[in-house]
């Protein structure tokens, strides 16, 4: 539970919670073979890196183990001190590598870590499998085997995809998370893989500019999702863009809505307009890099295109970004902050209201 300032004491629900290998030996001994044998990038194989460190304050563990892979400390960050009901895990994982095989098993290693040592340790876990869309038996087979269990609560993949998303040849992945029941959280990859630049037009020189375009991506996957027809295809499929930029959301469906039917034509599988495929479909994570900030308007852009029933609460721990909910902005009504801090969650995972709270 957690306590806001105006003493009002509702549910929290964190969306975003970034789990992590101890080290590459503790990685390795979940890695069958032979790829545990294979050269495999670090989590730390990245060319942009935060200027004042990736991490919060005391998330490694007593040993200097990696942030966020003790469930005992990052429970007592997030349930003791945040007052968090619920946590939604997301393994990090090292992106998109030349094998897809080797991408596959290692998938699998975070996913058998995830589950044993996290969801079968406390049930205020829930967790997101991570399969690899660019080997859709490999990612079909990680449904089928955690698909069925309690816990997980959504399927995992990577921002930096090498196609757009709404391609034909990921649909049978779409497909089998629709019909699994399970959200699919499209996150920014931790490691560096052979995905490409953050940008149309390359990479940008720094730290800052690459985190200010990254989340940009999510736009092409979602404007092709729409103009290929996978909401009128999939009905069932729901996608958590995990990053955040809900607040881009408006702006660009606007534009989408200009050429929405007068171009028919050419997306006559696609035969609604791009705004009416949002609801029930596209949901974000808010973060502290989203706007606009705490101005007395955030709460009318908020409701612009419906984003205050799309948005959930995620912390982003362990990373430098982490947000409380104290960031988030003063001006949203009653309503607003119950639907970002727990209802919108609780209703996409189907997550149960703790019991002693009054909705």
């Amino acid at each position: 539970m957690r306590v806001h300032r105006d003493g009002v004491t509702t549910p929290l629900i964190d969306a975003s919670v970034h789990v992590f290998f101890r080290d590459n030996r503790d990685f390795r001994s979940f890695l069958r073979e032979p790829y545990a044998s294979r050269g495999i990038p670090d989590y730390e194989m990245d060319w942009y890196g935060a200027p004042g460190g990736e991490y919060v304050a005391a998330a490694h563990g007593p040993d200097g183990q990696y942030p966020g892979s003790d469930p005992e400390i990052v429970g007592a960050h997030l349930f003791d001190e945040g007052g968090v009901d619920v946590a939604v895990l997301h393994p990090m994982s090292r992106g998109t590598l030349p094998d897809r095989h080797l991408t596959t098993a290692v998938l699998a290693a975070h996913n058998q870590m995830l589950v044993s040592r996290w969801l079968d340790h406390d049930p205020r876990y829930r967790g997101a499998i991570r399969v690899n869309p660019e080997d859709i038996p490999g990612a079909l087979r990680e449904i089928e085997r955690y698909g069925d269990h309690p816990q997980v609560v959504q399927i995992g993949v990577p921002l930096q995809s090498r196609e757009l998303y709404g391609k034909p040849q990921f649909w049978p992945l779409w497909e089998a998370a629709a019909a699994a029941g399970l959200p699919v959280a499209v996150h920014i990859e931790a490691g560096q893989g052979i995905g490409y630049p953050p940008t149309p037009s390359g990479h940008p020189q720094t730290y800052e500019q690459y985190l200010g375009f990254m989340a940009l991506n999510y736009l092409y996957h979602l404007m092709n999702m729409i103009a290929e027809g996978v909401f009128e295809r999939f009905d069932a499929l729901k996608v958590v863009w995990a990053d955040g930029a809900a607040d881009l959301l408006t702006p660009f469906i606007w534009r989408m809505d200009t050429f929405g039917r007068p171009h028919l034509e050419q997306t006559p599988w696609a035969p609604r307009m791009p705004s009416d495929y949002l609801p029930g479909h596209v949901y974000f994570v808010q973060g502290s890099l989203d706007g606009p900030g705490d101005v007395e308007f955030a709460g009318e852009w908020l409701s612009f295109t419906e984003k205050d029933e799309k948005v959930l609460y995620g912390s982003s721990y362990p990373h430098w970004q982490h947000s409380t909910v104290d960031s988030l902005p003063s001006a949203l009504s009653a309503e607003q902050r119950d639907r970002i801090l727990w209802r919108n969650a609780a209703d996409l995972y189907g997550i149960s209201v703790p019991e002693g709270v009054t909705p």
